[in-house]
């Protein structure tokens, strides 16, 4: 089998299962797993500190823009996971909440924020061995990666997952709310004029809705190892 390295880019709709599937593929394969949604919250929640989302939810995007330079993102290793890092303080939990969910596509829509977190990512990928999940990796970050996923599931199925999560970190949140902050972000992920969310040509698909996470990890390894097979 080659040794040889490559770059993995699972794209999809929001809480489709990507970012578990790529970070249980990473530690499997023993490549680097890189949260680019991570990054996008992260930008979020420096804006939502620093008073630049108004209470009609819109984007100072003049002063976020001129504070891109001071924004750093990073990720610490953290036993088989890791933890977003802003600025040097581990953001992994505060990233997560409904109401950075509410705010990160408006923000992730400004191209300047999008061209900064691209150029970030590209260097992080820059040596390969990387799984990198979010919703323009395979047709904006890396159009030459040599594995690309898209992932899907019903709205509904996705809003139960997240729901789940949430509560389970003690969040107060309804069902509800949260399939109304999924459909949401669908709509700004897909019709946003800077790289909107869709499928690669050469990307596969997967529909995910009725598959458990052992039958997800599966289909996923097994993926690599057939592009692996071929590049011998």
């Amino acid at each position: 089998m080659s040794s040889e390295k490559i770059i993995i880019a699972i794209d999809g709709y929001s809480s489709s299962g990507k970012s578990t599937m790529a970070r249980r593929l990473a530690k499997e394969i023993g490549y680097r797993y890189i949260d680019s949604g991570a990054m996008y919250r992260a930008v979020t929640l420096y804006a939502m500190r620093n008073s630049m989302i108004e209470a009609d939810g819109s984007v100072i995007t003049a002063a976020l823009v001129e504070a891109l330079p001071d924004i750093h993102i990073d990720f610490k290793v953290d036993g088989d996971g890791q933890l977003t890092m802003l600025n040097g303080e581990i953001v992994e939990n505060a990233i997560r909440t409904l109401e950075v969910s509410n705010h990160v596509s408006p923000v992730a829509a400004i191209p300047a924020v999008r061209h900064a977190l691209v150029k970030m990512q590209r260097e992080m990928g820059k040596t390969k061995g990387i799984v990198m999940d979010g919703r323009d990796i395979g047709t904006v970050v890396f159009p030459q990666a040599e594995m690309k996923v898209f992932c899907n599931a019903t709205p509904e199925r996705r809003a139960e997952r997240r729901f789940k999560e949430l509560t389970a970190k003690g969040a107060d949140v309804t069902y509800e709310d949260v399939l109304a902050n999924v459909m949401e972000r669908d709509h700004i992920d897909m019709t946003r004029e800077e790289s909107p969310l869709r499928c690669a040509d050469d990307a596969v698909m997967l529909d995910n809705s009725a598959m458990t996470l052992d039958e997800q990890n599966e289909w996923l390894l097994n993926l690599y190892n057939s592009i692996i097979a071929k590049q011998k």
